[in-house]
């Protein structure tokens, strides 16, 4: 695959042409608000696992309209105070899957707390949470869901449940709610940067190859599922261009980096038809800390630096919690 995107030198100065809603601000704070008025209810129970190295708790939190949202939070066996936390967001239609498929943050020293995904998670991983919310005719997958309106995208349920996760985290007695980053690959890096946006006080944010950034281009620029969802959308819906790019706009990853407090390290892969890399780069460039990062592979498609990433986030993270 030969590289389709900007040069380098390009992406580096790239903007996003992604118009902000002039009430974005007010409608997360509206959202997190009506989130809140649901006790998060977080509830942590032991799983009788065979590891010697690790504790696994079953998570259950109220996400977005109260929804019970599943999750996996795993610490050393030898924790016995708070820990730096990592919160980690999963790609599209995957789920938490099982415990013992997330051994690497607790393995370093860290209490690392996964959220299942609503409504997915029957591609792969596996995972058990329903995603109760219909929607009016859409494309098969998720990225068209309620796309009519921001109020009923599915997209804002997640965010949500992203945000109420970390709260959910921030909970435990293992946790130091004080030194908790996000991350995630693909959809949870898309994930990692929206609640990087709604959450000002977090230690790190580190968003793998993500998606969900730029949606002018990104729409327009690759055939690749799952963006294609929304052009196959309005192959059959004509006329809704303009209204679905309005709703696409409250969720854009531009935006939300641009009220991103805490430092960040990205990664983005020159050859990704899946999540070009224009824009990777546009939410990089807007991304409000000056600390920031983005590891560049340059003949990689969507799996980006793999195991490498992981080890440039081993290195990365520990001096930022």
């Amino acid at each position: 695959m030969a590289l389709f995107d900007l040069p380098l030198d390009e992406l580096r100065a790239y903007r996003s042409a992604s118009t902000e809603p002039e009430d974005f601000d007010s409608f997360w704070a509206r959202t997190l608000k009506e989130a809140r008025e649901h006790d998060l209810a977080a509830r942590f129970d032991p799983v009788g696992i065979p590891l010697k190295t690790v504790t696994v708790h079953d998570v259950t939190f109220a996400g977005f309209g109260g929804h019970p949202i599943k999750g996996w939070l795993t610490v050393p066996a030898w924790a016995n105070s708070p820990l730096p936390t990592v919160v980690e967001f999963i790609g599209y239609g995957g789920g938490r899957g099982l415990p013992h498929t997330h051994l690497l943050w607790a393995s370093a020293g860290f209490a690392h707390f996964v959220m299942d995904t609503r409504g997915q998670a029957s591609v792969w991983g596996g995972g058990e949470t329903p995603d109760p919310v219909g929607s009016a005719p859409a494309f098969p997958g998720f990225m068209t869901r309620g796309i009519e309106d921001p109020e009923t995208y599915y997209y804002r349920r997640l965010f949500t449940d992203g945000v109420r996760a970390v709260e959910a985290a921030r909970s435990h007695p293992l946790v130091d709610a004080a030194r908790v980053a996000v991350l995630g690959g693909s959809q949870g890096g898309g994930i990692a940067i929206a609640v990087g946006g709604l959450v000002p006080d977090l230690a790190a944010v580190a968003p793998d190859v993500p998606f969900l950034c730029d949606f002018p281009r990104a729409t327009t620029l690759t055939d690749r599922a799952p963006y294609r969802e929304i052009g196959n959308y309005l192959k059959t819906h004509r006329g809704r261009t303009e209204q679905v790019q309005r709703t696409l706009s409250y969720f854009d990853g531009v935006h939300f980096a641009a009220r991103g407090r805490a430092p960040a390290l990205f990664s983005a892969a020159l050859e990704d038809q899946t999540c070009p890399p224009s824009t990777v780069f546009a939410a990089f460039n807007a991304w409000g800390n000056t600390d920031k990062e983005i590891e560049v592979y340059d003949f990689n498609d969507h799996e980006g630096g793999g195991p490498y990433q992981q080890a440039a986030q081993l290195r990365w993270l520990p001096a930022r919690v």
